[in-house]
């Protein structure tokens, strides 16, 4: 195997965009061999041959093989580009900035509930700026996620 075969990070990063990704994630997501109709078919795409390219390009940069039966399972998983962002947790992708946004706004109802009697106007609003910025972020992460 040459130092041509072997995929780098940055080459991966160049090549696993847009419809290849999608069947990427989604190839990781059923944690399954999946034909290319079923691809197709569940990814909407006008032909089989258009699965076929897709599948084809995560072949040569070895996130994919094929078994004795000719359906294709996951080899490796990477996590580059808008991927890096998300973390697996039972099968759901969920961005990784969920989870900060998630404890301030847990720590701002803790506080009202708290100190319900004694308020400070300026934690209330460095509690509410904190958690809007993170559920600001984790929107639009989600909005660049490769498959829903």
């Amino acid at each position: 195997m040459s130092s041509k075969d072997t995929p780098d990070s940055s080459r991966i990063e160049d090549q696993l965009k847009g419809k290849t990704l999608q069947v990427y994630m989604y190839m990781v997501k059923r944690k399954e061999a999946v034909g290319v109709r079923e691809v197709q078919r569940d990814l909407e795409f006008s032909s089989p041959s258009v699965a076929t390219y897709h599948i084809d390009k995560l072949v040569q940069l070895s996130l994919v093989s094929q078994d004795e039966y000719g359906r294709y399972y996951v080899l490796q998983k990477v996590q580059v580009g808008v991927l890096q962002a998300f973390v697996s947790i039972g099968g759901i992708s969920v961005p990784r900035l969920a989870f900060f946004a998630t404890f301030f706004t847990t720590m701002l109802a803790a506080y009202l509930v708290v100190s319900y009697d004694d308020l400070d106007i300026f934690a209330i609003g460095f509690a509410v700026a904190g958690a809007a910025a993170f559920w600001i972020e984790t929107i639009r992460v989600w909005m660049k996620r490769p498959i829903s």
